[in-house]
């Protein structure tokens, strides 16, 4: 098959090299989209919170799955936690059972979306099908085995979409062409102990079938991106008439500013995807996102809780170091079955939106601007336009050495926080003299409203979410 596939893919490479086009100027500026993956597997809602994928051995990693979504696959693992668990607490019934149990009578998709655009979302990429097959709008050939037909009674991919765009998102749809273990089912992965992924279908019929289900979501929702998952079935990777490449050229009709990620496993993509610790090398492409959940799961996991999740510092450095190496984040999080999130999810968005609301302005331009090492302190020094940015975090108060942007009279805020010094031109030529920076004391404000930005420059920015301090710039700087 693979001599085949190389064969195909050779005589139609022109074809697939007519489809490159420039990256379009939405995805460049975009850099923070949020994930959403909701299915039947919110029901039992349970995966082992063991560790961030990359970390846990090939050997382990799917009988002791902390993806709540993979909850079909790895039930199946004889003598798995998951096995033991669904027996004990389920009963050992059908998958399908939940599909029936869930409700989402809850869900509210304009107030989902204005949580996520609050917190400085620019796209939400929503899970139309993942690869226990249940399709979450009536896809074409899925019988009642949707979620209009069943469960939730509803069209939720449509709901998402048409509230990501009444607030100004742009909406991206995942599918998982490589796996559908309802549609086209295999032996459990991960019986081989190892990473190897062959246990997917590859025939004509599925990549038929899943070429189906593209350009239904094609023409009923036009997404702007098509996020495919694991691979996609070998006998679809070419040109024909549910050919995969042949979906791209309609698709780019359709949409000419949509995209498609790099997990098709074809010589196409738009941009290629890293996600959690695994797939590290993709972030060497010229465009790139990295992918994760808030905690170890991308679905909503009833056993995971804020102690296995990154806070809304650590998620802000972590944005922060992306961008500046040139990628953009797409940050995972679960609803409840019943459409909600819960509630340690909302207030890590909580404190994800102050860091935004003062710093967002600067992530669609900001590039890395060289290293600045501070003893004791992380930094990721940068430019966004004529401005000339220090993001740094640092536990207690650090000398920034002279002549690099800020004085040694500035330090970081107290308890960790992370800050940003803005360093902007004046229209006259002469930078800003941050050696007239000056701090005052003021009240220290509510606890849970941290995360600042600090920003000096010729316009003197404060934030009421700011510290327990406030940065001034003298008239004479300006």
């Amino acid at each position: 098959m693979v001599a085949d596939l190389e064969a195909r893919f050779e005589r139609d490479a022109e074809r697939w090299k007519a489809l490159a086009r420039p990256t379009p100027e939405w995805f460049r500026r975009a850099k923070l989209g949020f994930f959403i993956h909701w299915g039947p597997y919110s029901v039992p809602a349970w995966g082992e919170p063991v560790a961030e994928l990359g970390e846990i051995p090939p050997t382990e990693w799917f009988r002791h799955n902390p993806y709540a979504e993979w909850y079909h696959n790895t039930i199946r693992l004889e003598g798995s936690p998951a096995q033991r668990h669904h027996a004990e607490v389920h009963g050992g019934c059908d998958y399908d059972d939940f599909l029936d149990a869930w409700r989402a009578e809850r869900f509210d998709a304009d107030a989902a979306v204005a949580e996520l655009v609050a917190a400085g979302g620019a796209y939400v990429m929503v899970t139309t099908k993942h690869h226990d097959g249940v399709c979450l709008w009536d896809a074409p050939g899925t019988g009642d085995r949707n979620t209009v037909r069943r469960g939730p009674g509803r069209d939720l991919v449509g709901e998402w979409a048409d509230a990501a765009r009444r607030a100004g998102m742009r909406f991206g749809a995942y599918y998982s062409g490589g796996l559908d273990w309802h549609a086209a089912p295999t032996e459990p992965i991960g019986l081989r102990d190892d990473w190897d992924l062959t246990e997917r279908p590859v025939d004509q019929g599925y990549a038929s079938y899943a070429a189906g289900h593209l350009r239904d979501l094609i023409a009923r929702y036009n997404p702007d991106v098509l996020w495919n998952d694991i691979n996609w079935p070998d006998a679809g990777k070419d040109f024909g008439p549910d050919g995969v490449g042949t979906v791209f050229e309609e698709y780019y009709a359709a949409n000419p500013e949509g995209l498609v990620n790099d997990r098709w496993q074809v010589p196409h993509q738009d941009y290629a995807t890293s996600e959690y610790k695994h797939l590290q090398q993709c972030e060497n492409a010229a465009v790139w996102e990295h992918c994760r959940g808030v905690g170890l799961s991308f679905g909503y996991n009833s056993v995971e809780g804020p102690e296995h999740a990154m806070t809304p510092l650590e998620l802000m450095k972590h944005l922060v170091d992306i961008v500046w190496r040139g990628g953009r984040m797409l940050l995972g999080v679960g609803p409840k079955a019943d459409g909600t999130l819960p509630g340690w999810q909302s207030e890590i968005l909580r404190g994800i939106r102050r860091w935004m609301q003062v710093a967002g302005r600067w992530l669609p331009d900001l590039v890395a601007d060289g290293e600045l090492e501070v003893e004791g302190a992380w930094t990721r020094l940068g430019r966004a336009g004529e401005s000339r940015l220090l993001f740094i975090d640092a536990d207690v108060p650090v000398a920034i050495p002279e002549g690099r942007l800020l004085t040694p009279e500035w330090a970081s805020l107290e308890g960790g926080t992370l800050t940003c010094a803005e360093d902007r031109p004046s229209p006259g030529g002469r930078g800003t003299d941050l050696n007239r920076v000056r701090r005052t004391p003021r009240p220290r404000p509510d606890a849970n409203a941290c995360l600042p930005v600090v920003s000096g420059g010729r316009d003197s920015r404060t934030s009421a979410n700011s510290s327990s301090w406030r940065w001034t710039v003298d008239s004479a700087s300006r």
